[in-house]
């Protein structure tokens, strides 16, 4: 197993950006808005034609975690499959990681 961990800004609220350009398979992920952010992040997947935003994208605000253990079930994802949006500009979020070896 690997541990990976970050932290990803949004610069342009309303504009996705990739949490980790990586296509290794995810077992458990967590996410953290950061303490100091001004308005809500937004946490999914962004696909066409159906890109994350605030109205698709699990909504966290400063400070919440949220996370998703896909290896309880059995399964995985790419991690370069999560995306994250910001209702601020430069607002962030935090990240950790544990994929497949």
């Amino acid at each position: 197993m690997i541990v990976e961990q970050g932290v990803t800004n949004v610069p342009s609220a309303g504009t996705a950006a990739q949490l980790f350009d990586n296509k290794r398979r995810v077992r458990w992920v967590r996410f953290k808005a950061v303490a100091g952010n001004s308005g809500l992040i937004y946490v999914g997947v962004s696909t066409v034609p159906r890109p994350l935003s605030a109205t698709i994208g699990y909504e966290l605000s400063a400070g919440n975690t949220v996370d998703l253990n896909f290896g309880e079930f059995g399964g995985s994802v790419q991690a370069n499959t999560f995306y994250v949006d910001a209702a601020t500009n430069n607002d962030k979020v935090s990240w950790m990681m544990i994929l497949d070896g």
